[in-house]
Formats: C-alpha cells, structure tokens, sequence
C-alpha cells in the first residue's frame, strides 16, 4: 500500500489535468446511470398502454402522452450517448496527459539520481537492469496511473452508484444481488496476494535479460573473436526460458482466478432474474424495473470482468515501483557537505594525511597513505595491478570519501569543498578511454561546451592530436561513433588527452594513460606533456618505468601501502622492490633487442 500511495503521489503535480479526468469520469459515470431509468420508463409505459388499449389518457403518467414520453426517452438516450463520447474523450486524454507526465518526470528523476550516485553505487550496479528500471518498469507505472487507477475509479463510483440506486428501486431484490459479493471479493484478494510476487520476479527476469542483451552488444567483437556465438545464444535462451515461465506462472493464476470472478458476477444476474421474476409475478416489481434492475447489474459485470486485469495490472505496477524506488532511494554516499565552500584557484598542493580508504567494510584498499604533492610537481604512482594506484587519484577529486585520513588541497579538506568547483580543477585521462557519440569536435569540447574552434584545434594540437583529425572524411565533425569504435586505442587515447587539457586544469591526472598506444605515439605525447605538465600538479599512473622515472616524485605502491617514495634514482638504491621492478622491464627490453635480426655487414664484394 505504501508503494501505491508513493506512485499515486507523482500525480500531485498533474492535480488540474487528473482532476479533469475525474470529473469526466463522472459525468460519464452519471450518464451511464441514467440510461436504464430512461429504458425502464419506456417499457412500462408501452406495456401499459398494449395491455389497456385506451386512449393515451390515464396511461403511464396521469395526463402525459405515452408515445411522446418514448420519443422523448429515445431522443434524450441519444444525446446523453453523445456527450458520453464528448467526456470520454476528455477522461482519455487527461488520463493519458498526467500518465505520460508520471513517466517523463520518473524518468528524469532517475537519470538525475544516477548522476549523483556515487562511483561505489555504480560499480555494484548492472546496466542492464538500470535500463529496464528506467524503460520497461516506468512503463507499467504509466500504464497504471493513466488507465488501471481510472478504470478502478470508475468501477468505484458505478459501484456505489448502482448500490444506492437499487436499493432506492426494491431493497429486497439489491439485497439478493449482494449475495455473491463476499466470494467475489475474496477471490480479488487471494488473486492479488498471489500474482504481485510472480509479476515482481518476472520483471526482474527481464531485467536480467536486457543486461544480458546489453552486454553482448558490448561486447560483440569479444564474443565472435573467441567463436561464443552459440554459448551466448544458450545462455540467452535459458533466461528466456526463465521468463517465459514465470509470465506462464502468472497467466495460470489469472486464467483461474478471471472466470472464477467472472462466474461469479454472472451469479448475480441469474439471482436477479430469479427472484426478480418472483417479484413480478407477486405485482412488487413491474416489469420495466426489473430490466432496468438487470441493465444496472450488467453495467456493474462489465467492470467486474475486468477487475481481474486491473488488479493484475496494479501488481506489476507494484512491483515495478519498488524496482524503481530501489534505485530512486539508493543513497548518495559523496555529495556537497552543508555550507561547503567553492575551490578558489588552485596552486595545486595535494597532501594525503594516513589516508585508508574503503569500498568493502573491512576490506582496506588504502591504508595510512601519507605523501606531499607540492604546485607543479610531477608525481608518479607505481605498483602492481591491484595495489591502489587508481584508488589514490580518485580521491582527489573525490570519485569515493576516505575512510579515515585526510586528503587536502591547497590546506582545504576536499569534503569541505563544492564538488561541481573542485572537479572543474581537476582534469583527468582514465585508464578506460570514453568517448560519446557524436563528432571529434563534441568529444574534446565535452568539458567546456562553448569552446571555440582555435581553442579546440590548440589542445589537439598539444596532445599530438591534430594531425590525425585532419586526415579523417570531416576533420574536426567526422562522427566517431558509439564508444568511439571508429578510432583505434591511441587515437580514443589522444583525444581524451586533448579533453583533459581544454579544462586547464590545476591538478592533471593521467591514469596509465600510455596503456592504450604503441612506443612512437607514447613519445609524441610523452613530448606534448613535457610543456603541458610545467605548472600543473601532474599524477602519472604507469606501468612502465621509462614513464615515470623522470618524475619528480616516484611513490611506490603495494597492497595499498607506500613501500617506497622518492626519485628515480633514489629508490634505485633505497627500495628494493622498485628496484626489481626496474630490473623486470630493462631484462624484457634487452631481450626484445636480442630478437632484433643485427644490421647487415657490407659483403667482399662491395668493399674489395
């Protein structure tokens, strides 16, 4: 119940065009009280007059003419049909309006609460069932909010209608047509208490299916390069087994319960035409009461009928919403602190105070880091995969909150800070390169909107960029397509390069940012960086020592722990595992040379 109140609750905003809708409902509603009264008049009046075979005088109404009285109920049946259409029209569409409003603005509180969520939340997250939540769950909730509340409104109002006025026309006979309602209802009830749970699993299957879907679109190129194709499509159809038999659960319950409920309706007509009739008989009923009688029943079947599908459909809405609210109440762990302060310019002073930060309760992926990054200095992060090095510059600009420690810029604790101020300061190139749909041009100017095109072209430039921009069909507009599948790896790499530097950031952090691009574009961009990094705060995360060994600042990490800090040279005498590191890499490098086939000598014959 909660949850239904909590979904009838996004209509509060569309008040006018529901109440509208409401109000049409029960002229419609009104209307369709009205017709049987107009149809009992008629057949009492026409009988009176067949069976007496008078003069209209005396008949039906003392002084009224009985064929004037029926075509003034034929005409006045026709008109109230018309303006029935009129406001069913207006019940539709208003409904329909203040639905399509409920489901636009869920779906724009979601995608607004999934932008605030925090980095933690979305790596827990599927984005499968993230998609289904905002398309096919807020889907049910428009079905919901604009036809099932509608129509189970309007199976009250008629309801209580048609009580009221057949207990005004011979309680007796409305006492007897209640005699179903107890087993009706319970039926109602055991129905939704059965099928809201089985409608919940199955969206959730569905869920689980469109991750499945999204997934394989990701990753398409994998699943053909390792010959998967057909385990893909197994794995595809078990799951759609899975669904297929939990909507089947669902429909066994309804195909029982709706002809159940439907019988039971029906019940009540035979009742009525039973003692109905008796009535008659004894001269309590005339015969034009008990038609009319019967034509207010079935108006109240036909609903009855469909009770069945609304409470079925008020089920998946259910379900759905708690879906939905799953994700709308997920709490955002990193967010503005009351009374945080904006980021003056920065100098670009990073200092982490025993800094353990982490994503697991009892699981540190930091412990007690502590180190100075001074306005200007290149500092490096080193270690093995696993070791925090990505863990330590996502704190900067607070990606995740520390779990006790510090981590200041410019003496201000970044918790203390504006958020939006702070990472507008920060720039980054993540490990994983992200480029959106749209052109080259789109992508670099993706952090400064309203770039302008000498802006654009300099950054490209900087990041050894350019060249290659201007050799593709549209230069700066060629379309790169989704993820940016139409570059390759060094190209994504330099373009998020150039994205990073168009923010003129402060403090630049590049994460394993050589991961993605051979020796020759490492060395143009190692090149461009040489200039770009001079004051600015830079943090390099790189696995390879030529990299990083000209650093100011070399920290090396393992399990979360500084196990050396210091320059290359430095940790070369002092550390031991920094020194192995470096032995690893140079080993494997003369090795690669060893391969190298050796330069041809001049042959006898050339040099006689």
């Amino acid at each position: 119940m909660e949850t239904a109140l909590r979904i009838l609750g996004y209509l509060r905003k569309y008040w006018l065009a529901t109440l509208g809708a409401y109000f049409c409902l029960i002229a419609v509603t009104a209307v369709d009280l009205s017709i049987p009264r107009l149809i009992r008049d008629v057949i009492d009046c026409g009988m009176r007059v067949g069976v007496e075979s008078r003069s209209p005088a005396g008949t039906c109404t003392p002084g009224a003419d009985p064929m004037g009285l029926v075509a003034w109920s034929v005409f006045t049946m026709i008109g109230l049909i018309a303006v029935k259409g009129l406001f069913q029209f207006g019940q539709g569409y208003l409904g329909a309006y203040s639905a399509q409003g409920v489901a636009y603005d869920l779906r724009s509180q979601i995608a607004r609460h999934l932008q605030h969520l925090s980095f933690s939340w979305h790596d827990r997250a599927e984005t499968g069932q993230l998609m289904a939540r905002a398309t096919s769950d807020v889907d049910q909730l428009r079905h919901f909010t604009g036809r099932a509340v509608i129509q189970l409104a309007h199976f009250v109002f008629i309801g209580l209608g048609i009580g009221v006025i057949l207990f005004y026309m011979n309680w007796k006979l409305a006492l007897a047509s209640l005699v179903t309602l107890p087993l009706l209802a319970r039926a109602a009830t055991t129905y939704g208490r059965r099928v809201r749970p089985l409608f919940r699993q199955a969206q959730q299957e569905l869920a689980v299916l469109a991750s499945m879907v999204q997934e394989n679109l990701a990753g398409a190129r994998v699943v053909r390069a390792f010959a998967r194709e057909q385990d893909q499509v197994k794995k595809f159809l078990r799951q759609n087994d899975l669904l297929l038999d939990q909507y089947l659960a669902a429909a066994r319950v309804q195909s029982t319960t709706n002809p159940l409920m439907d019988v039971t309706a029906s019940l009540s007509t035979v009742i009525v035409l039973w003692f109905g009739g008796l009535l008659v008989i004894r001269g309590e009923l005339t015969v034009g009461q008990l038609v009319a009688f019967n034509s207010y029943l079935l108006l109240l079947v036909r609903p009855v009928r469909r009770l069945g599908f609304l409470i079925g459909q008020a089920s998946r809405a259910i379900a759905a919403g708690e879906r939905i609210f799953e994700v709308l109440d997920a709490p955002v762990e990193v967010m503005d602190r009351p009374g945080a302060l904006p980021l003056p310019a920065l100098k670009g002073e990073v200092d982490f105070q025993r800094v353990t930060c982490m994503y697991y309760p009892g699981l540190p992926v930091l412990r007690a880091v502590t180190f100075k990054a001074r306005p200007g200095e290149v500092v490096a992060l080193l270690g093995a995969t696993g070791s925090g090095k990505t863990t330590v510059v996502n704190l900067i600009p607070r990606f995740y909150d520390v779990t006790e420690g510090r981590v200041l810029i410019d003496g201000h604790d970044v918790r203390d800070l504006q958020l939006r101020s702070l990472r507008r300061q920060v720039g980054m190139v993540m490990q994983d390169t992200t480029l959106f749909s749209g052109t080259i041009r789109d992508n670099i100017a993706f952090g400064v909107p309203g770039a302008g095109e000498e802006r654009i072209a300099a950054v490209a430039r900087a990041a050894r960029a350019h060249d290659f921009i201007r050799e593709c069909p549209d230069g700066y507009e060629t379309l790169v397509g989704e993820r940016g599948v139409t570059l390759s790896g060094g190209q994504k790499q330099r373009i998020a390069i150039a994205r990073a530097l168009l923010l003129d950031p402060r403090i630049l952090i590049l994460d394993d940012f050589t991961s993605a691009v051979d020796t020759e574009t490492e060395a143009l961009i190692r090149e461009a960086l040489e200039v770009l990094m001079k004051g600015r705060t830079t943090f390099i995360i790189a696995q390879r020592v030529r990299t990083v060994q000209d650093a100011d600042q070399i920290i090396v990490l393992d399990h979360g722990q500084i196990v050396g800090a210091g320059s290359h040279e430095e940790l070369l005498e002092s550390n031991g595992l920094y020194g192995e590191i470096c032995r690893i890499q140079l080993a494997d490098e003369a090795l690669f040379s060893a391969m190298e086939p050796p330069a041809e000598e001049p042959s006898m014959e050339e040099n006689p």
